[in-house]
């Protein structure tokens, strides 16, 4: 008896659940969730496709309630009557405007209210007599025309695609090779934006370590002050080095950067600030100047970078460093006074980065004591 008892208990409690757990969903579904409705009938003079019972009734864009029915008076066949149910706190009134809204191109229809101004008299609205609104003839057309446009529009592009298939198969070729080239060209392209974004004021990318030249110094000071004024004008170079990567040509013809070693900059402005250095360091700080600092000067030095790199050939196996520029001297009215190549080349202890850095250091040291020697000499007359 005792465990017939406890069973009947335990049968008792599982019902008991059971049915508050039905009572719980019951009140979410039509209690918690609606709170108070008032029911309205709206009235479509035409077919709405996509209507549905239980769609949503939207006020303002905001879900106030659902459709409870569908259905057609007979003695109005070409109008649809909808039932809804609307919370109790929005204000219906006659000029609110009614239409209809659908989630998507295909989507379920639901019906939008909005609008309404204030002296306009509410719709009084009870269980037994449902308050009426009429919709406008706009209000069911809105889909079909959006519809219609749609596929006018996809027609369309279909027309332009067919009549182009052509030229974008074209196009796409020449994607496909400019991608191709790109991939080629992957550290050029990444040299350059390195520079775009250095020159805007950004970091750049930098990998491994960084060098820097040091401009020579141990001049003799000049006995005079001298009269004359220089431009370091911006060093003109080829694409292969205008880049802030460290370069090694292992055998003639054939050039590559030197892993995870960089300048501190791209190397044509490197070059010009170390021999604008160079010349400050000389005794001639208020003599040399940079391009923006002396359109009116009567003498520029124009450089032009031929070599800046480690190499070995056949005739010389042993690792080498080599800096090598042309340089002009150039009169206010741009005549040629003067022209030299200058170069140097300096054993390297081997082909890393810091060995690669400190040959063309003192590589550069010489080319820039001797372009300043033999330039001094020429303005000074």
């Amino acid at each position: 008896m005792e465990f017939k008892a406890r069973y009947e208990l335990i049968g008792i409690f599982t019902l008991a659940v059971v049915a508050m757990l039905f009572g719980f969903v019951y009140w979410l579904n039509n209690g918690a969730a609606q709170g108070h409705r008032t029911p309205y009938q709206v009235q479509f003079q035409g077919p709405v496709s996509g209507l549905q019972v239980g769609g949503g009734v939207f006020f303002n864009g905001l879900r106030v309630g659902e459709v409870t029915r569908l259905f057609v008076d007979p003695q109005k066949p070409a109008l649809l009557n909808a039932l809804i149910s609307v919370n109790s706190d929005i204000p219906l009134r006659r000029d609110t405007r009614i239409g209809v809204d659908y989630q998507g191109l295909t989507g379920i229809a639901g019906i939008s209210l909005a609008g309404g101004s204030p002296e306009a008299p509410l719709i009084k609205s009870t269980s037994d007599h449902p308050g009426l609104l009429i919709a406008g003839a706009d209000a069911v057309n809105s889909f079909s025309r959006s519809a219609a446009l749609a596929s006018k529009v996809l027609s369309q592009l279909s027309d332009i695609l067919g009549e182009n298939r052509q030229s974008l198969k074209d196009t796409m070729d020449n994607l496909a090779s400019f991608s191709k080239s790109l991939g080629g060209n992957k550290e050029r392209v990444e040299n350059i934006l390195n520079g775009l974004e250095r020159m805007t004021g950004g970091k750049g990318k930098k990998t491994g370590l960084v060098y820097d030249l040091q401009p020579p110094t141990g001049f003799t000071p000049p006995a005079v002050k001298p009269s004359w004024r220089l431009v370091i004008s911006d060093p003109a170079v080829l694409l292969a080095l205008n880049t802030d990567r460290i370069q090694f040509r292992p055998s003639d013809g054939e050039s590559r950067p030197i892993k995870d070693a960089r300048w501190s900059d791209n190397l044509p402005n490197l070059l010009q600030e170390k021999i604008i250095q160079s010349y400050e360091n000389a005794g001639y700080a208020e003599s040399v100047l940079r391009p923006l600092e002396g359109e009116d000067t009567d003498h520029k030095l124009l450089l032009d970078i031929r070599g800046f790199h480690l190499y070995k050939s056949k005739e010389q196996p042993q690792l080498r460093a080599k800096v090598e520029f042309m340089v002009k001297l150039v009169d206010g009215e741009g005549k040629v006074i003067a022209s030299r190549l200058v170069n140097s080349t300096v054993p390297a202890r081997g082909s890393d980065g810091k060995d690669a850095a400190i040959a063309l250091g003192k590589a550069f040291s010489q080319c820039a004591i001797d372009l300043i020697d033999w330039s001094v000499k020429l303005l000074q007359g």
